[in-house]
């Protein structure tokens, strides 16, 4: 038997360094070929380390949230024959630390199934419960979480169908379908006293989270300008593209109307497609736009993006997105399809609430950020009328952009929401 020795490889773009995520094995595992050991964050993006042979980890050379040398030694596995440790190489054992995994969440540019209209008196337990610890978080995604708040159902009594355990709108369904005799048990539950505490080390994806969101509220000199907006036509509008095309090309969100409504408010405003140098004291101002699309991932908030958005149309766009946000739920996404955004758009879809203060994605110095759609009395022409109206909270970086110049441009994509056919006259 023989130790062949895995070192951090090199990824490419000058990284010197990288900090150890999650170990996927530990002292003693079975591993194959190809299996993933480890993730590693890099500045833009997670890596999968996977294992070149077959045999037996013998020993680890780091602790997640320790951040590695390229060349460094990462595990050692036992193997057939002679293996490639050389002396020089060993390491010292390091003992495998386990850490809390934060629950998964699913992203929110997803399309969100509508709810029930109004909400029980009371939360009553009507289907079969589910024994969970007082202190445990069921998986769902925020679209769910709001489905059962809507509905009175506390999550932590559904059972769920998804991946492990995920809870999803149909168990929702089950869970009041199939009703309950006992509801005195979670009840009691309910009120029962806790004493936890659960602590959580900042690591990986959630550590690059924080040290972005810092630096950009440190350096940007950020303000944020609130517009709402009349999207009863471009509601109309995508519903009808869905009903006559959704079969053959796919069905349409609001997503790609507000990127095609950035693009064409650009034209005009072109300081808002820019990124900003502050240590060279240069603006570098794009005829591209990448358009970023905030997105909730199961390691956090990752912006990937849609790369030439000013040449696809409503259907390409929609592709991309919903394409770009899988691989981001999945972990899936590429360094490249996490960098070069040159402005951002975020919604926080069904919980979008009535008004938010995103924070830059920088270098960029403009983020768009969608608000939920809400039904509202309005008065059009002397006459009270429901309409569909939604917020537009954006936020700018007052060091390159006008307060002026902001309140324009949204009032620019807020005309050709209200008026959509003026998103596609040339």
């Amino acid at each position: 038997m023989g130790t062949h020795v895995i070192k951090m490889p090199d990824i490419g773009e000058g990284i010197a360094e990288v900090e150890l995520s999650q170990w996927h094995v530990k002292v003693g595992d079975l591993v194959v070929e190809d299996q993933v050991l480890a993730d590693v964050m890099t500045d833009k993006a997670m890596v999968d380390i996977p294992s070149p042979v077959h045999g037996k980890v013998i020993a680890l050379g780091g602790q997640p949230g320790e951040v590695m040398a390229v060349g460094s030694i990462l595990i050692s596995i036992e193997v057939e024959g002679a293996g490639n440790l050389k002396e020089s190489d060993k390491p010292a054992p390091v003992a495998a630390k386990e850490t809390p995994v934060a629950p998964k969440v699913e992203a929110v540019v997803e399309s969100k199934p509508a709810v029930a209209a109004a909400r029980p008196a009371a939360a009553v337990c009507q289907g079969p419960m589910v024994a969970r610890e007082a202190d445990e978080r069921p998986l769902a995604s925020p679209a769910v979480r709001k489905h059962a708040l809507d509905l009175g159902i506390q999550l932590r009594l559904v059972r769920g169908s998804g991946p492990a355990g995920r809870v999803l709108h149909e168990d929702l369904e089950a869970y009041l379908a199939q009703g309950q005799s006992n509801a005195s048990a979670p009840v009691a539950a309910a009120y029962a006293q806790r004493n936890d505490e659960e602590q959580i080390q900042v690591i990986g994806m959630r550590r690059k989270i924080a040290q972005r969101m810092q630096d950009a509220t440190q350096r940007a000199a950020h303000f944020s300008y609130v517009e709402e907006i009349d999207v009863t036509a471009i509601e109309e509008l995508r519903a009808h593209l869905n009903e006559k095309h959704g079969a053959s090309r796919g069905k349409l969100t609001l997503l790609p109307f507000l990127v095609r409504a950035l693009v064409v408010a650009l034209r005009d405003f072109p300081q808002m497609n820019a990124r900003y140098d502050d240590e060279a004291q240069v603006i570098t101002r794009l005829g591209a736009v990448h358009v970023g699309v905030a997105t909730q991932s199961d390691v956090g908030l990752m912006v990937p993006v849609v790369r030439h958005a000013e040449a696809r149309s409503l259907w390409d766009s929609a592709a991309e997105i919903s394409r770009l946000a899988n691989a981001a739920r999945n972990g899936k996404a590429s360094r490249d399809e996490l960098s070069g955004s040159t402005i951002t758009l975020t919604s926080l879809g069904a919980l979008g609430g009535i008004v938010s203060t995103p924070v830059l994605n920088l270098p960029e110095v403009a983020i768009v950020g969608v608000n939920k759609i809400v039904e509202r009395p309005m008065v059009v022409k002397g006459q009270v009328v429901i309409r569909k109206m939604m917020n537009l909270s954006s936020s700018f970086d007052h060091r390159v952009v006008d307060g002026m110049d902001a309140a324009l441009f949204i009032q620019a994509i807020r005309g050709l929401l209200e008026q959509p056919a003026t998103l596609f006259v040339e």
